[in-house]
């Protein structure tokens, strides 16, 4: 009996292997000293790796989970999670990226969650990652940034942006993080919410600010174009 995705799988990673050059590995087979950790969603139209175009080993240090968060709770207190905690402890890090993504199917189960009339019965641990993102859409209600005419879809994609934006100010003002470390905020644009450019990212927050012209001198010249907002 053959199972079709084992198949893929294994048929995949021949690929891999076949096209490592001999070195690929060199220099971090032992250790790794990423300069970045990136927390992104588990969507599995989120290449998180791909878009930044980091295919060499120990560029990139990843955190995916539902809807990108860069927190946890322990003991009622939201701390930073595990992945970005070690990131910055341990691997000394200088920078961290926040990148959320539209139509994020976490950031809508909150929302339905604050203004639908019932909520769907989730696994548990699914249950307490959207939980934590439920205050959010709640300060975001009464921000004005949606209300009971905006479309779903708006609504959901501007919490989007409000999410990272508040995960950027929570990483800035946190004792965990080194002061020196830079924290950096985007939006994965695959619905034409910012443009027209499939696969953009979108930079909505810079080390705690989400002011568009404050976020534009932190950025190039010629990616002046993708410093925006929705909200």
């Amino acid at each position: 009996m053959s199972n079709s995705v084992l198949e893929s799988l294994l048929t995949g990673n021949a690929h891999h292997v076949a096209h490592l050059d001999a070195g690929h590995f060199e220099g971090v087979r032992d250790a790794q000293e990423p300069p970045v950790v990136s927390v992104g969603c588990s969507d599995s139209r989120v290449p998180v790796g791909a878009l930044w175009n980091t295919a060499e080993p120990g560029r990139l240090f990843k955190s995916v989970n539902i809807a990108n968060q860069a927190w946890t709770d322990i003991d009622g207190k939201l701390v930073v999670n595990d992945v970005v905690g070690y990131a910055v402890a341990e691997l000394g890090v200088t920078d961290i990226v926040i990148l959320g993504h539209t139509g994020c199917g976490g950031i809508a189960a909150a929302y339905e969650s604050v203004v639908g009339e019932g909520s769907k019965d989730l696994p548990a641990a699914v249950e307490a990652a959207v939980s934590r993102l439920v205050p959010l859409v709640e300060e975001a209600r009464e921000l004005g940034l949606f209300d009971e005419d905006t479309p779903t879809a708006d609504a959901v994609n501007r919490l989007v942006e409000y999410a990272v934006v508040r995960q950027v100010e929570f990483l800035t003002e946190s004792d965990e993080v080194p002061e020196a470390t830079d924290c950096w905020g985007f939006v994965y644009d695959f619905q034409h919410a910012y443009g027209d450019d499939d696969g953009a990212v979108y930079l909505v927050a810079a080390n705690g600010d989400s002011d568009p012209e404050r976020v534009a001198e932190w950025v190039p010249d010629e990616f002046e174009g993708r410093v925006r907002s929705i909200r």
